[in-house]
Protein backbone atom coordinates (compact mmCIF):
# COMPACT_ATOMS: atom_id res chain seq x y z
CA UNK A 1 0.00 0.00 0.00
CA UNK A 2 3.25 2.48 0.77
CA UNK A 3 4.32 1.76 -2.32
CA UNK A 4 1.16 1.99 -4.34
CA UNK A 5 0.78 5.76 -2.22
CA UNK A 6 4.35 6.85 -3.62
CA UNK A 7 3.94 5.82 -6.84
CA UNK A 8 0.70 7.65 -7.06
CA UNK A 9 2.17 10.90 -5.19
CA UNK A 10 5.03 10.89 -8.37
CA UNK A 11 2.31 11.81 -11.07
CA UNK A 12 0.41 14.63 -11.48
CA UNK A 13 -3.29 15.41 -13.18
CA UNK A 14 -1.61 15.85 -16.34
CA UNK A 15 -0.11 12.25 -16.04
CA UNK A 16 -3.21 11.23 -16.76
CA UNK A 17 -4.74 12.91 -20.04
CA UNK A 18 -4.41 11.52 -23.62
CA UNK A 19 -2.23 14.09 -25.94
CA UNK A 20 -4.58 12.99 -28.63
CA UNK A 21 -7.86 14.02 -27.43
CA UNK A 22 -6.72 16.40 -24.64
CA UNK A 23 -9.17 14.38 -22.10
CA UNK A 24 -8.95 11.69 -19.15
CA UNK A 25 -7.52 8.77 -20.31
CA UNK A 26 -10.12 6.34 -20.76
CA UNK A 27 -8.58 2.45 -21.47
CA UNK A 28 -4.99 3.71 -21.69
CA UNK A 29 -2.68 2.26 -24.15
CA UNK A 30 1.64 2.21 -23.87
CA UNK A 31 4.46 2.05 -26.54
CA UNK A 32 6.57 0.34 -25.32
CA UNK A 33 9.49 1.44 -27.13
CA UNK A 34 8.99 5.30 -26.40
CA UNK A 35 6.40 4.45 -23.40
CA UNK A 36 3.70 6.91 -24.36
CA UNK A 37 0.14 6.56 -23.35
CA UNK A 38 -2.81 7.39 -25.34
CA UNK A 39 -6.66 6.21 -25.11
CA UNK A 40 -7.02 2.87 -26.89
CA UNK A 41 -9.79 4.25 -29.02
CA UNK A 42 -7.35 7.64 -30.17
CA UNK A 43 -3.95 5.61 -30.72
CA UNK A 44 -6.02 3.09 -32.70
CA UNK A 45 -7.26 6.09 -34.65
CA UNK A 46 -3.56 7.64 -35.41
CA UNK A 47 -2.33 4.37 -36.20
CA UNK A 48 -4.65 3.99 -39.10
CA UNK A 49 -3.32 7.25 -40.00
CA UNK A 50 0.48 6.84 -39.55
CA UNK A 51 0.48 3.46 -39.40
CA UNK A 52 4.00 2.57 -38.02
CA UNK A 53 4.75 6.16 -35.84
CA UNK A 54 4.31 6.83 -32.17
CA UNK A 55 1.52 10.31 -32.51
CA UNK A 56 3.02 12.12 -30.33
CA UNK A 57 7.29 11.80 -30.90
CA UNK A 58 6.84 9.56 -33.97
CA UNK A 59 9.20 7.13 -32.86
CA UNK A 60 8.31 3.02 -34.68
CA UNK A 61 5.17 1.06 -33.27
CA UNK A 62 5.71 -2.57 -33.60
CA UNK A 63 3.38 -4.77 -35.85
CA UNK A 64 1.78 -6.40 -32.70
CA UNK A 65 1.22 -3.15 -30.47
CA UNK A 66 -0.05 -1.44 -33.81
CA UNK A 67 -2.86 -4.32 -33.83
CA UNK A 68 -3.06 -4.58 -29.93
CA UNK A 69 -1.85 -1.95 -28.05
CA UNK A 70 -0.69 -2.74 -24.45
CA UNK A 71 -3.00 -1.55 -21.45
CA UNK A 72 -1.21 0.74 -19.46
CA UNK A 73 -2.55 -1.35 -16.45
CA UNK A 74 -0.39 0.74 -13.88
CA UNK A 75 -2.09 3.82 -14.80
CA UNK A 76 -5.51 2.51 -14.26
CA UNK A 77 -4.92 1.45 -10.78
CA UNK A 78 -3.75 4.57 -9.94
CA UNK A 79 -6.52 7.06 -11.77
CA UNK A 80 -8.77 4.63 -9.42
CA UNK A 81 -7.55 6.06 -6.39
CA UNK A 82 -5.84 9.63 -7.78
CA UNK A 83 -8.26 12.27 -7.84
CA UNK A 84 -8.85 15.42 -10.14
CA UNK A 85 -10.53 18.61 -10.43
CA UNK A 86 -13.14 19.10 -13.14
CA UNK A 87 -12.30 21.60 -15.99
CA UNK A 88 -15.42 23.29 -15.10
CA UNK A 89 -16.97 23.24 -11.80
CA UNK A 90 -13.87 22.48 -10.13
CA UNK A 91 -15.35 19.79 -7.97
CA UNK A 92 -12.90 16.52 -6.89
CA UNK A 93 -13.51 13.54 -8.46
CA UNK A 94 -11.45 10.21 -9.37
CA UNK A 95 -9.75 10.46 -12.49
CA UNK A 96 -11.56 7.17 -13.21
CA UNK A 97 -14.85 8.84 -13.16
CA UNK A 98 -13.80 12.30 -14.60
CA UNK A 99 -15.60 11.27 -18.23
CA UNK A 100 -18.44 10.07 -16.12
CA UNK A 101 -18.69 13.46 -14.08
CA UNK A 102 -18.72 15.73 -17.99
CA UNK A 103 -21.99 14.10 -18.83
CA UNK A 104 -23.74 15.76 -15.57
CA UNK A 105 -21.48 18.82 -15.03
CA UNK A 106 -23.46 21.75 -16.05
CA UNK A 107 -20.86 23.81 -16.81
CA UNK A 108 -18.59 21.80 -18.35
CA UNK A 109 -21.94 20.65 -20.88
CA UNK A 110 -22.47 24.47 -20.95
CA UNK A 111 -18.98 25.08 -21.54
CA UNK A 112 -19.04 22.56 -24.85
CA UNK A 113 -21.69 22.98 -26.47
CA UNK A 114 -23.70 19.56 -24.90
CA UNK A 115 -27.15 20.16 -23.91
CA UNK A 116 -28.17 19.50 -20.43
CA UNK A 117 -31.46 18.14 -20.35
CA UNK A 118 -31.82 14.74 -19.79
CA UNK A 119 -33.37 12.90 -23.04
CA UNK A 120 -36.95 11.99 -22.09
CA UNK A 121 -38.45 8.84 -24.01
CA UNK A 122 -41.91 7.99 -24.32
CA UNK A 123 -43.99 6.18 -27.03
CA UNK A 124 -45.59 8.12 -29.77
CA UNK A 125 -49.07 6.64 -30.83
CA UNK A 126 -48.02 5.05 -34.04
CA UNK A 127 -44.62 3.31 -32.36
CA UNK A 128 -47.48 1.39 -30.74
CA UNK A 129 -47.93 -1.83 -32.86
CA UNK A 130 -50.66 -4.05 -31.60
CA UNK A 131 -53.79 -3.60 -29.24
CA UNK A 132 -51.47 -4.83 -26.31
CA UNK A 133 -49.36 -1.03 -26.67
CA UNK A 134 -46.25 -3.16 -26.64
CA UNK A 135 -43.78 -1.03 -28.47
CA UNK A 136 -42.58 -1.44 -31.65
CA UNK A 137 -38.64 -1.56 -33.13
CA UNK A 138 -36.90 0.05 -36.05
CA UNK A 139 -33.85 -2.18 -37.73
CA UNK A 140 -30.62 -0.12 -37.20
CA UNK A 141 -29.41 -1.49 -40.30
CA UNK A 142 -31.96 -0.97 -43.03
CA UNK A 143 -35.11 0.43 -43.28
CA UNK A 144 -37.25 -1.59 -42.25
CA UNK A 145 -39.63 -0.63 -39.28
CA UNK A 146 -42.31 -1.19 -36.53
CA UNK A 147 -41.48 -4.35 -35.84
CA UNK A 148 -41.66 -6.78 -32.78
CA UNK A 149 -39.13 -7.49 -30.63
CA UNK A 150 -39.54 -11.04 -32.18
CA UNK A 151 -39.85 -9.90 -35.54
CA UNK A 152 -36.98 -7.98 -35.24
CA UNK A 153 -34.67 -10.65 -34.21
CA UNK A 154 -36.30 -12.41 -37.51
CA UNK A 155 -35.79 -9.89 -39.89
CA UNK A 156 -31.77 -9.62 -38.48
CA UNK A 157 -31.51 -12.96 -38.44
CA UNK A 158 -32.90 -13.31 -42.30
CA UNK A 159 -31.49 -10.20 -43.46
CA UNK A 160 -28.51 -9.35 -42.12
CA UNK A 161 -26.62 -12.43 -40.21
CA UNK A 162 -23.58 -11.79 -42.94
CA UNK A 163 -23.16 -7.96 -41.58
CA UNK A 164 -20.25 -7.50 -39.02
CA UNK A 165 -21.30 -4.21 -36.90
CA UNK A 166 -17.92 -2.97 -35.59
CA UNK A 167 -17.84 -3.74 -31.41
CA UNK A 168 -15.07 -2.77 -29.26
CA UNK A 169 -15.57 -5.21 -26.32
CA UNK A 170 -12.79 -2.88 -24.27
CA UNK A 171 -14.70 0.07 -24.51
CA UNK A 172 -17.65 -1.71 -22.36
CA UNK A 173 -15.57 -4.10 -20.11
CA UNK A 174 -12.34 -4.27 -18.19
CA UNK A 175 -11.23 -7.57 -18.80
CA UNK A 176 -8.84 -7.09 -16.28
CA UNK A 177 -11.33 -6.42 -13.29
CA UNK A 178 -12.59 -9.66 -11.77
CA UNK A 179 -16.73 -10.11 -12.55
CA UNK A 180 -17.49 -8.38 -8.76
CA UNK A 181 -15.59 -5.62 -8.85
CA UNK A 182 -17.42 -4.61 -12.62
CA UNK A 183 -20.49 -5.45 -11.27
CA UNK A 184 -20.07 -3.04 -8.36
CA UNK A 185 -18.12 -0.28 -10.66
CA UNK A 186 -21.39 -0.41 -12.61
CA UNK A 187 -23.72 -0.10 -9.94
CA UNK A 188 -21.73 3.17 -8.50
CA UNK A 189 -21.59 4.43 -11.81
CA UNK A 190 -25.26 4.31 -12.00
CA UNK A 191 -26.55 5.94 -9.87
CA UNK A 192 -24.44 9.06 -11.36
CA UNK A 193 -26.41 8.92 -14.18
CA UNK A 194 -29.56 11.48 -14.91
CA UNK A 195 -32.20 9.34 -16.75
Amino acid sequence: MAEEESASTSYTEDDFYCPICQEVFKTPVRVTACQHVFCRKCFLTAMKESRIHCPLCRGNVTRRERACPERALDLETIMRSFPGNCRCCSQRVELYRMRQHYKTCEKYQDEFGISTSAATFQLSPDSVGNSNNEPTFDCPLCEEVNMSRQRLLDHCNRSHRGHVVPFDYGDFVNLQLDEETQYQIAIEESFHVNI
